[in-house]
């Protein structure tokens, strides 16, 4: 299914999240993923729990475009599970290239773009954000150079690359993270936004693997570089 507002957030209309729950209830909870991994014989279908639908009615008064995922672990030890399919990053506000994403990374996401990303496009670029570009979510991988599976690969980060304002601008993490103008001020303060709402935040500061984009995931405890 899909759930789509067209409108700013705006106060709770219990009736449309009573509507919302009882609907959710009925979602599928079976299916595949998108990089064409099949599940494992051992895995079953995990049914949504009351967290991630308050999630999903979270998302809705939020003014976020978003779809339910099937939950499901697959072999390898990765996973989708309370996942959505963004469609954008709230009212107005476009993002590319995501596949399925947990919900509260997903929630905090929403809320990092309507708060943080947007005040600071007006207050140091002058126009109004349009579009996030992202590397991706999810995907069945270790963390580069280790053994260890990365939160990508549970469907628990995001990969943001540029931002694209109203005036035709885009900003970059490879071209303006040290460019000495507005550009990189306002890089530099959504990524400290960032860091107060997300487990973990890498930038181009990080390493060299992250010359070009930032990560966040939910894992971790405020862990910011």
């Amino acid at each position: 299914m899909k759930v789509t507002m067209g409108k700013p957030p705006v106060a709770r209309n219990f009736l449309s999240l009573a509507i919302l729950s009882l609907t959710l209830s009925a979602c599928g909870i079976s299916g595949g993923i998108s990089d064409g991994k099949r599940p494992s014989d051992s895995s079953r279908p995990i049914v949504t729990n009351a967290e991630t639908k308050q999630c999903f009615m979270e998302l809705q008064t939020a003014g976020v475009s978003f779809s339910p995922l099937p939950s499901q672990s697959f072999s390898g030890g990765c996973s989708q599970i309370g996942a959505v399919k963004l469609m954008n990053a709230g009212y107005r506000t476009e993002v590319t290239n995501l596949g399925p994403v947990r919900c509260e990374l997903a929630n905090k996401f929403a809320a990092w773009t309507e708060y943080a990303v947007k005040r600071a496009a007006r207050q140091y670029l002058g126009s109004e954000l349009v579009r996030i570009e992202t590397m991706g979510s999810y995907s069945c991988r270790n963390i580069a150079g280790s053994n260890r599976r990365s939160e990508h690969s549970k469907a628990n980060a995001i990969d943001v690359s540029a931002f694209v304002l109203a005036d035709g601008r885009r900003i970059s993490l490879t071209g303006n993270w040290r460019d000495g103008g507005p550009a990189e001020q306002f890089l530099k303060v959504i990524h400290r936004s960032a860091c107060r709402r997300f487990g973990t935040v890498l930038s181009p500061d990080y390493n060299a693997d992250h010359y070009n984009h930032f990560h966040f995931d939910m894992s971790g405890n405020g862990y910011c570089r």
